[in-house]
């Protein structure tokens, strides 16, 4: 259970999910179950929804970057409050494909030589940093029992695609390459991130398994992004009032890319790779009530019948984002200790 700290909204919010479901739907102001496509929001996601409309949260794309990049600093204030102990949380410098990027090291109770997991942020390419992921973090650190190491790689618009890519496999590199002085065992090395940091780990497992050398020994793909150029029939269906909006989509792609045809790429568009064949082991994590939803599902496809071992979970009555909900959503948080259940199965931790 995550250490209660002192903010009074976020410790409310955390009672608060205790509520039984028609409790929960009154104080959201909407009585009825939220449906669309066969699916039923989640009561607790539906409460939490009607707290960001009163603290007055906006679609990113009505902003300035940095004014996005304020908001969703703010906003992960809410799920940052109350957050999963770990014994020691350590500033780090790793290599980035132009220079050294910033990076944090969670290092959860416990001795031995652990697996790694390298985490990448979510936030569009363009916003969010190791702050505002720091509850998904720590969660995975103390759930899987293993070292979660978080880059903070280039956001665009300032530096554009396919810079957040390189960066990704050049800190997934340092990793392999300092993993036994992180105390970590170099062979069980796994990448996860959620939303773009999806999309990242997808490119970091396939570049390194098609150009060889230390690759992923599993990739957690949380809500991943994995095609740029195609808008797949989600993005109609749960475009608008689920907190990911498909003109935040389309926001952070233009910022991110140079232009359409670099969406093309596979480096950009993981679903788009010519062969995904040998790839390491994955566990896909879509949510129902996602943009991000179809196009996430179809890469699981992908790689299963391309022979890779694959877990895949639809939390269905849930939005993207949940993965940072897990000290302020009931199903959030059992969504991802199922997911981090099975990464320390693949692990071994």
């Amino acid at each position: 259970m995550p250490a209660l700290a002192a903010l009074p909204l976020q410790a409310a919010v955390w009672v608060l999910q205790s509520l039984p479901d028609p409790v929960l739907r009154l104080l959201s102001g909407q009585l009825t179950p939220i449906r669309r496509d066969d699916l039923e929001l989640c009561a607790d996601v539906q409460f939490t929804l009607a707290v960001l409309r009163l603290m007055g949260h906006r679609p990113l794309d009505t902003m300035t970057v940095e004014e996005a990049r304020a908001e969703i600093r703010s906003t992960s204030r809410l799920a940052n409050t109350l957050v999963e102990p770990v014994a020691r949380v350590e500033s780090l410098t790793v290599d980035g494909a132009a220079g050294p990027l910033g990076a944090r090291l969670y290092v959860p109770s416990g001795t031995g030589r652990r697996p790694l997991i390298v985490y990448y942020h979510g936030g569009g390419w363009v916003v969010g940093d190791l702050d505002t992921h720091e509850s998904v973090c720590r969660f995975l650190a103390s759930e899987v029992r293993a070292p979660v190491l978080a880059i903070d790689y280039r956001l665009a618009p300032e530096h554009k695609y396919p810079a957040a890519a390189d960066d990704a496999v050049a800190a997934f590199r340092w990793a392999a390459r300092e993993a036994g002085a992180l105390g970590c065992d170099p062979a069980r090395i796994a990448v996860a991130g959620d939303s773009a940091g999806g999309n990242l780990s997808a490119v970091v497992s396939q570049v390194t398994t098609r150009e060889g050398g230390p690759r992923p020994a599993a990739q957690m793909l949380i809500y991943p992004a994995t095609d740029l150029l195609d808008r797949h029939p989600s993005y109609r269906l749960f475009g608008d009032g689920f907190f990911l909006t498909a003109g935040e989509m389309e926001w952070y792609i233009g910022h991110y890319l140079p232009n359409t045809e670099a969406a093309r790429e596979p480096k950009a568009s993981p679903l788009r790779a010519p062969d995904v064949a040998g790839l390491p082991p994955a566990l896909v994590l879509t949510a129902g009530f996602d943009p991000l939803r179809d196009e996430g599902e179809a890469y699981a496809k992908r790689l299963e019948e391309a022979g890779t071992r694959v877990w895949f979970r639809r939390y269905a009555g849930l939005i993207h984002g949940f993965a940072n909900t897990t000290s302020v959503s009931r199903t959030g948080r059992a969504a991802m200790l199922e997911a981090a259940s099975a990464l320390r199965d693949v692990l071994g931790a």
